[in-house]
């Protein structure tokens, strides 16, 4: 684990019989190496939060540490494939080993190999379903104990637009997506009153997704499609602003796109 600062001192205080949350927060992010990820790492520890990273790409994660301890923030990184669920228990445990709690859990590894479903790509079928849907799983099994346990805590998940429509070559892509938005709903549901829930639908955003997709035709009409894409930072924004509300307000869903973006 590459980190600077090996603790945060600043832990909640104590309501009537609860927990409230602190301002400073241990914040976890999957899939922490590029895109959104990456952004909202930068963001957040610039807004004076601890990250806890977590990717496959080790090397990458190392650098990102670097700059964020240059600019003066605070993170640490772990080597983390969300498709291991034990490996996502020990991400969690190590955090709370080092913090005493996490604050925040960002649900946000993801790919999207898009092809058209007569393409027959099964191996890139079960690879979405892997990441995008039992990843986040992981995450929550994970996490959710430990918040539930010290009362408070926030869960996000990076679904997409494709969560509300679907679009050809996407349709597995969007299955995935649309499990994600339903099983983040449903745990808001089971859980909203201490944890707060939060689902952030991106529209095209630019990021390194469009680079997983192995279909000609599929990553044609990508290409074409994200000619016009937000920048990951409009949606670290959001992700900032869900966490930066009050304990007592949950922001359940943000839609974001770019403004030409059907």
């Amino acid at each position: 684990m590459t980190t600077n600062t090996p603790s945060i001192t600043s832990a909640g205080t104590t309501v009537g019989a609860q927990t409230a949350a602190p301002t400073r927060k241990v914040v976890l992010i999957t899939g922490a190496s590029s895109g959104i990820g990456l952004a909202t790492a930068e963001m957040l520890a610039a807004d004076g939060h601890f990250v806890v990273l977590g990717a496959r790409r080790k090397d990458r994660l190392d650098e990102l540490v670097t700059r964020i301890t240059a600019a003066g923030g605070q993170a640490s990184a772990t080597t983390l494939d969300v498709t291991d669920p034990t490996a996502v228990e020990a991400f969690v445990a190590a955090a709370v080993s080092v913090h005493g709690r996490i604050d925040v859990m960002v649900n946000n590894a993801g790919v999207m190999p898009l092809s058209k479903l007569e393409a027959r790509k099964i191996n890139e079928w079960d690879r979405m379903i892997d990441v995008n849907i039992r990843g986040l799983l992981h995450g929550i099994s994970a996490a959710l104990p430990v918040m539930q346990g010290q009362g408070f805590g926030q869960f996000i998940t990076t679904a997409s637009i494709g969560a509300h429509q679907v679009s050809p070559t996407a349709a597995v892509y969007c299955a995935t997506k649309y499990a994600a938005w339903a099983i983040t709903e449903g745990l808001r549901q089971e859980v909203g009153e201490t944890i707060r829930v939060t689902t952030i639908s991106p529209g095209v955003t630019e990021s390194e997704l469009a680079e997983s997709i192995s279909d000609p035709a599929g990553r044609a009409e990508m290409l074409a499609y994200r000619a016009r894409s937000i920048p990951a930072s409009a949606v670290a924004s959001a992700i900032a602003y869900a966490i930066g509300q009050p304990r007592e307000v949950d922001v359940s869903e943000i839609i974001i796109r770019p403004t030409a973006q059907k």
